[in-house]
C-alpha cells in the first residue's frame, strides 16, 4: 500500500517513513504545501498523511483543496494541535482520521489499515477470495488454510488486487504501489513480480487486459500450489 506523508519536520518524517515501510507500507514524502500537491497528483496514493504546520501554507487549506477538487484519497492528519476545534474543523473539513503527536507506531498502523478498508468498502479486516485469505496486518496469505510463502513485494501486488477486486489497473498504478516515486524501476520488473504470483497461486489469479493493464481473476481461479508451500518463495 502506497502512503504519502506530508511533513515538514525531516527527523519526525524519517521514523515515520522507516516504521511504516517496516510494516510493508511504500512512503513517499512531501515536506512542503506545493510538493505535496504535486505529489497528489503524480502518485497513486491508499491514504495520506497531513501535517498541519506547512512552511509554505496551512494544511486545512490543501485539505480543503483537495476535497473540493475530488481527490477521494483518505486522509489522516497527524498533528500536535490538540484542542477539540481544531480536531472538529480537521474532521469537518474533509479529513477521515485525526491523530495527535506524540503517537504510537502501532496505533498508527492499524488506523492506516482501517481507513483503506473501510475506502474499500470491507467491514472485516481480514480479506477473502476465494479459498486465498490474506490478513493484511500479519502480511499473511493462506490458501484453503495452507500458508503460502510470498515476497514483500508479492504481498503488496496481490493487495493491491485484493483491494480493487473489479478494477482494471494499470501498469503505472501498480508501479506506484510497489516503488513509490523515489525508486528507479527495471522495465520488466512488474512482469516478474506478476509471473512469481502467478506461480504460486494458479496463472488465473491475475488477469491481464490487453493495452490496460491488469485485473484481478475470479475467485474460482486461486490454485493451492503445492511445491510453493512450505518453501521460501
Amino acid at each position: 500500500m502506497h502512503v504519502l506523508l506530508i511533513e515538514d519536520d525531516d527527523l519526525v518524517a524519517s521514523g515515520i517513513q522507516a516504521g511504516l515501510e517496516s510494516h510493508d507500507f511504500v512512503v513517499d514524502q512531501a515536506s512542503t504545501f506545493v510538493e505535496a500537491r504535486m505529489a497528489m497528483a503524480s502518485v497513486s496514493s491508499d491514504v495520506a498523511i497531513l501535517d498541519l504546520g506547512l512552511p509554505d501554507g496551512d494544511g486545512m487549506g490543501l485539505l480543503k483543496e483537495w476535497r473540493s477538487s475530488g481527490v477521494i484519497t483518505p486522509i489522516l492528519i497527524l498533528t500536535a494541535r490538540d484542542a477539540v476545534c481544531d480536531r472538529v474543523a480537521g474532521l469537518q473539513g474533509g479529513a477521515d482520521d485525526y491523530l495527535l503527536k506524540p503517537f504510537d507506531l502501532d496505533e498508527l498502523v492499524a488506523r492506516l489499515h482501517a481507513l483503506i478498508r473501510r475506502a474499500a468498502g470491507r467491514a472485516r479486516p481480514l480479506v477473502e477470495h476465494g479459498p486465498l485469505c490474506f490478513d493484511p496486518l500479519a502480511r499473511e496469505v493462506t490458501v484453503a488454510g495452507h500458508h503460502v510463502p510470498l515476497q514483500r513485494r508479492e504481498v503488496t501486488l496481490l493487495e493491491a488486487f485484493l483491494q480493487s477486486p473489479r478494477t482494471i489497473l494499470t501498469v503505472d498504478h501498480l508501479k506506484d504501489q510497489l516503488y513509490g516515486l523515489s525508486e528507479d524501476v527495471e522495465s520488466n520488473a512488474l512482469n516478474v513480480h506478476i509471473f512469481h504470483l502467478r506461480r504460486k497461486l494458479g496463472k488465473g489469479i491475475i488477469e491481464t487486459v490487453r493495452g490496460l493493464g491488469f485485473r484481478l481473476g475470479s475467485p474460482d481461479s486461486v490454485e493451492l500450489r503445492r511445491n510453493t508451500v512450505g518453501t521460501d518463495g
